[in-house]
């Protein structure tokens, strides 16, 4: 996406909720239809390593996804776009992609990245007690990774928002562990 006279809207469903790294003008929560979240693309970098690979979450399709909606200024779009390609398109495990999300202002179309199913780190849905395990060894450049699922879980929670496949990996972790934030979550 190129420079542009308007604003733009990004759709967070992961980091981006709690870490989004850009400014923007304003936040709105957002449901995205036809599309979930799921911890389903193998980390080898942020959460990871190639050697012992995180579980992130990807925007997968199929049902629908709770997130928000962060307006960007039409001044900062170009900027915001080399960001979150600098980001979120390290190893072209998604593609980006603008889609219609309704929120409380209305219909919006956001720009979106969905996972790529064909991508050698695209892992699918995995059983709880397989995703648990990779997000309970997962640690990488940004830390670990179950602190990443933690920090997801209570940005839904504080948007009133229940995901209830996290919070079920969440207390597959705690019961693997023993404890849930080592690492100090948000």
């Amino acid at each position: 996406m190129s420079a542009t006279e308007d604003d733009v809207w990004v759709f967070a469903y992961g980091s981006l909720m709690w870490r989004p790294g850009f400014e923007y003008v304003e936040a709105r929560s957002a449901l995205l239809r036809g599309y979930h979240r799921e911890f389903c693309v193998y980390s080898h970098r942020h959460r990871g390593t190639p050697e012992k690979p995180g579980l992130v979450l990807g925007l997968d399709r199929g049902g629908c996804c709770r997130g928000l909606a962060f307006r960007v200024a039409a001044a900062e779009v170009e900027a915001v776009m080399r960001y979150l390609a600098e980001r979120e398109m390290v190893n072209n495990t998604y593609e980006p992609r603008t889609l219609p999300a309704e929120t409380e202002g209305g219909r919006i179309a956001v720009y979106a990245f969905v996972v790529r199913r064909d991508h050698p780190q695209y892992a699918g849905k995995l059983p709880v007690a397989e995703a648990a395990a990779l997000i309970t060894r997962g640690e990488g450049a940004s830390g670990l990774n179950r602190d990443y699922l933690i920090n997801t879980v209570k940005r839904l929670e504080s948007l009133g928002f229940i995901d209830k496949r996290l919070h079920a990996l969440l207390t597959e972790v705690k019961r693997m562990t023993g404890e849930i934030e080592r690492g100090g979550g948000i």
